[in-house]
């Protein structure tokens, strides 16, 4: 049986093939470029070399269906026709308040999510595109949405809600709802098998820095308080978003220079962060060449970042009371040696002593790792995420009418026998080229 999950942003669609019966990724790839002129596919299939070619989609459409095209070819297919594909998992920025878990689309969940597409301008009407072309394309399989706002419906009143007028959150749903939930849903389970602890009874910080970034604070395996907040610019500093600012700065803004609502949101989500600060570069190791090169404006944007990092786990430490394990994930979390570095640097009052040789050595997406000191109160982890695979299984347990709410269903990545082969094999690569890598680790209690 095989599941295909779609991740359609603005302009790029990801896909991933999974076979369910052995466990085995078929392919991966991504279509960038889509709707703006320029459109190419980059494939890799299990077992040969990565792909790569050009062909124009001016819609979502035309990118679903060269990822068809692309799967079923002679040449560069993993399967023989579309017919083998029994669900689709598709990821849905925001569910507003609606969506507690993962659902099968339907007409009043399509409407639902056009209900809240202004709660998430940049991502929901690319994520409702996705979703309509496959539905196009694969009209006789279930189409699955797994929502990233959903991890985060368990927070608590005093957490998600604004002190704003009470009528704004009654009529205008105006609330904190939070995101990269499927990655937080998969790093804090992950982490409560290598604590060894149900995950119940498990308290963790998470950081999930990538382009996009926020912290989430897990109370008992479920989502207290998270940085992001009615949309996805609240909280860290990100690669073109702010992240916190004072509420009066757009219309100070405004005032002074006449720019309009929606000028200054543009600014905000896409030519602030660290494009605002560095005024060019948004890929941190671009920053980490022109800081070390001299660049102090790019040092400032790296100190920045990891001062508005290192609050909010200072914060969420205090809130949740005890923290069993900090959680660094996603591009930056997983690689960015030196963001680690000036993030967890002087976090020794609160228990967390990181290992700057093992920091140093944790460079990977292949296997979990873990940076801190023997002596740290509160271990680190490195955890690559893997949110395709909870989408994957959501999908799949949707279409069989076996799922529910994480609390009340297990994934098997949840068992400290899980083993995902396609990683594993790939990490003989990295421990070739990186042997330090084996004595870092983490390795289940």
């Amino acid at each position: 049986m095989i599941i295909l999950t779609l991740n359609c942003g603005s302009s790029s669609a990801k896909y991933q093939v999974f076979n369910w019966e052995t466990k085995d990724i078929l392919a991966v790839g991504i279509v960038e470029k889509v709707t703006i002129g320029g459109s190419f596919i980059t494939h890799k299939a299990k077992g040969r070399d990565e792909v790569v070619f050009e062909k124009d989609c001016p819609t979502h459409t035309d990118a679903i269906e060269l990822i068809i095209k692309t799967l079923t070819s002679k040449e560069t297919g993993v399967i023989d026709d579309m017919s083998v594909i029994k669900a689709v998992g598709h990821r849905v920025l925001h569910g507003g308040m609606k969506f507690t878990k993962s659902v099968i689309v339907d007409e009043s969940a399509m409407a639902a999510f056009n209900e809240v597409k202004d709660l998430g301008p940049l991502h929901n009407p690319a994520n409702i595109m996705g979703i309509e072309a496959a539905q196009k394309v694969l009209p006789n399989v279930p189409h699955c949405a797994i929502m990233d706002t959903a991890w985060h419906q368990t927070m608590p009143s005093k957490s998600f809600m604004y002190a704003v007028p009470k009528e704004w959150y009654e009529k205008y749903q105006v609330r904190r709802y939070g995101f990269h939930g499927t990655s937080f849903l998969y790093t804090a389970k992950r982490a409560a098998v290598l604590l060894g602890q149900d995950p119940f009874k498990t308290n963790v910080v998470i950081c999930h820095i990538g382009n996009g970034a926020s912290v989430n604070a897990v109370k008992d395996g479920c989502s207290f308080d998270t940085s992001m907040g009615i949309t996805p610019l609240e909280g860290l500093v990100m690669g073109t978003r702010s992240g916190d600012i004072d509420a009066a700065l757009p219309f100070y803004v405004m005032r002074k220079t006449g720019m309009s609502a929606a000028e200054i949101e543009t600014i905000l989500n896409k030519k602030s962060g660290l494009l605002g600060l560095t005024g060019k570069h948004t890929d941190r190791r671009d920053i980490q060449s022109a800081a070390v090169g001299g660049d102090e404006q790019a040092l400032l944007a790296q100190h920045i970042e990891a001062h508005r990092v290192k609050k909010y786990i200072g914060a969420y430490w205090a809130v949740l009371g005890r923290v069993d394990a900090l959680v660094l994930t996603a591009g930056v979390g997983e690689f960015a040696w030196f963001m680690r570095e000036k993030i967890l640097d002087g976090l020794e009052g609160i228990g967390i002593v990181y290992d700057p040789r093992k920091n140093k050595l944790s460079c990977t997406r292949n296997t979990e790792t873990l940076i801190s000191k023997p002596e740290s109160k509160i271990p680190i982890f490195v955890i690559p995420t893997d949110e395709e695979l909870v989408m994957t299984e959501d999908a799949y347990a949707l279409m069989k009418g076996a799922y529910d709410t994480h609390t009340h269903f297990t994934y098997s990545f949840q068992s400290k026998d899980y083993v995902n082969k396609g990683r594993a094999e790939s990490l003989k690569h990295d421990l070739e080229k990186n042997p330090g890598l084996a004595e870092i680790i983490a390795k289940p209690k």
